[in-house]
């Protein structure tokens, strides 16, 4: 059996425009961090919806999860081994934190016996307390800022206990802390759980240090994967960014990428 996540054949179009065309990605492996890298407009968010099944018009591809073909599973069982979870959660949603844990817990089953529901609550609240974020259990999703429901939907997200995690810019609405602090927490729950996260990123200095296997993208290509040393290279980033950068070691041994200018 296959161990990973593996996209092949994906072709995505909006209308007449054709965004992917028959592109072959992975394996994205188990028990690591993947990153989906390139500018804007490349494809990454629209690679990630397609092997989640969430292509657009004429979209198609075949999506092997350890062995198993998810294209050939009901939409439900595939959502439950395959989860995504967009850039961000809707703002005007009248629902306490912990109740959305719940509802996320119990969307894809049937209601837990009665004698269950303390065991449901609780393990709610710890997936809360791994993000740091125990505090907002009884506070209204509404109520909350762009950073505080990310943080909600990554813990809901991990407390579905899905085999593939697939993370559209799970980093954009969070500050500096918080964007390490739950690079660390991906990192750390991925490998226990042995299960396969793919997310989208922009920061490169974040996906050189802190991801295992990186795609890039430009124009629907991909133009290099594998090891993030690997393919993220002065050369690679000329190619993709048309930026003219140096791949640097700081004080700490830990590779930076340097910026000198465009072109």
């Amino acid at each position: 059996m296959t161990e990973g996540l593996r996209a092949e054949h994906v072709s995505v179009r909006y209308g007449s425009r054709t965004v992917l065309d028959d592109l072959s990605v992975g394996p994205f492996p188990r028990g690591q961090v993947s990153a989906l890298l390139g500018p804007n407009g490349s494809g990454k968010s629209t690679l990630l919806r397609a092997i989640a099944g969430l292509g657009a018009d004429g979209g198609h591809a075949t999506v092997m999860l350890n062995g198993d073909d998810l294209s050939r599973m009901p939409p439900a069982r595939r959502t439950q081994r395959c989860l995504y979870l967009p850039q961000a959660l809707p703002a005007m949603v009248h629902l306490q934190v912990l109740e959305s844990l719940l509802a996320a817990q119990h969307a894809l089953t049937t209601l837990p016996p009665a004698r269950d529901e303390d065991d449901a609550v609780d393990a709610a609240l710890r997936m809360l307390d791994v993000f740091g974020i125990a505090n907002l259990a009884m506070q209204y999703m509404d109520e909350l800022s762009g950073g505080q429901r990310q943080l909600v939907g990554l813990a809901q997200a991990l407390g579905r206990n899905p085999d593939a995690l697939l993370l559209d810019e799970p980093l954009s609405a969070l500050d500096l802390h918080h964007q390490f602090a739950v690079m660390d927490i991906l990192r750390r729950e991925t490998a226990r759980r042995n299960i396969v996260t793919v997310m989208v990123l922009h920061d490169l200095n974040i996906a050189i240090r802190m991801t295992d296997y990186d795609v890039i993208l430009r124009d629907g290509r991909i133009i290099a994967a594998g090891a993030p040393t690997d393919v993220i290279t002065p050369a690679t980033l000329r190619t993709t960014y048309d930026i003219t950068a140096r791949v640097e070691t700081c004080s700490r041994g830990l590779p930076h990428i340097m910026v000198d200018g465009l072109g």
